[in-house]
């Protein structure tokens, strides 16, 4: 009877790890955007990126490298600094400063084209994936859903420049997403993130010292700093360690439906946490959005292609 009960034991003990692992995934990142909305109203968002992705990059780099993980050649070290540069900089840099202007629950519905504008460069600029109708379909349903979040109205708050802004440096995620994947890279996929993060850090800070963001040196609130440690710790280091563990383990597919949760989870928490304005044209309109994603991340050729989604 105790030999017989431990295999049932075992898949419990698995059901309970992917169950919080995908609680991870779906909650700590959809709650970023709400904590980078957080930090940079009080701290300078260049700053702020840059010393959370170079902290969590530092500490994922060298963790990985403690078990044993082996450099990276200095071919491959080129591709993660063209690739950081488009990944970190150009999209996370474009964010922050967005987040400035832009309630953080839209901040997000702009944020989840990422895999639509991907599929778009995969499909029609680098020919890497064959062309479907349905495929085009997702992918005009996406832009049309961002295009009504955007015309302003009486009952709009926030500029349309900021969410340009946003879409822009989505955009420069996608070209190195799909870049990415003809470049040189090391075998460890937490590796190559760390060391990207670090490289892509360290060039927000400069960019920050450069723009005089740190003349003087920033006041830092006890609301503004806990919202820039989740944001290393819950949303670059749990949250990513949770989403390589569910890729080993998982369905591509399965793990990247992160992409169309995490917008549902932060409007969620920007209307009943932040008090931001929720009106019937933005439900409707990030619905077209998140339907656009779901059709994206379910058809098949894309299936071995999601491992790359933004984190």
């Amino acid at each position: 009877m105790v030999i017989g009960s431990l295999p049932q034991a075992r898949a419990r003990r698995y059901d309970v790890r992917v169950l919080l692992a995908f609680v991870a995934i779906y909650f700590l990142w959809g709650g970023t955007f709400l904590a980078i909305r957080i930090a940079v109203l009080q701290i300078p968002p260049f700053f702020t990126a840059g010393l959370r992705f170079f902290t969590a990059g530092a500490v994922l780099y060298v963790f990985m490298r403690l078990c044993g993980r082996p450099s990276p050649s200095a071919t491959q070290w080129r591709s993660i600094a063209v690739t950081a540069l488009c990944m970190f900089v150009a999209t996370y840099g474009a964010l922050f400063w967005a987040e400035q202007y832009v309630p953080s629950g839209i901040t997000s519905v702009i944020e989840a084209t990422l895999p639509i504008t991907t599929i778009a460069f995969e499909v029609f600029i680098f020919r890497q994936q064959p062309f479907r109708w349905r495929m085009l379909a997702a992918v005009a349903l996406g832009f049309c859903g961002v295009a009504w979040l955007l015309i302003r109205n009486g009952q709009q708050a926030f500029a349309a420049l900021p969410c340009v802004v946003i879409l822009a440096g989505g955009t420069a995620w996608s070209l190195g997403a799909v870049l990415t994947r003809s470049m040189p890279r090391p075998e460890s996929l937490p590796l190559a993130a760390g060391a990207q993060m670090m490289i892509g850090g360290a060039v927000l800070l400069a960019l920050s010292q450069a723009t005089g963001e740190l003349q003087p040196f920033p006041h830092i609130s006890l609301r503004a700093g806990l919202a820039l440690l989740y944001l290393i710790v819950g949303g670059s280091l749990l949250g990513f360690t949770a989403y390589v563990w569910l890729l080993a383990r998982m369905p591509a597919t399965r793990v990247a439906s992160h992409a169309y949760v995490n917008p549902l989870v932060a409007v969620a928490l920007g209307y009943f946490a932040a008090g931001e304005v929720l009106t019937v044209r933005m439900i409707l309109a990030s619905a077209l959005v998140v339907a656009s994603v779901f059709l994206i991340l379910k058809t098949p050729d894309v299936r071995a292609q999601v491992s790359d989604l933004p984190t």
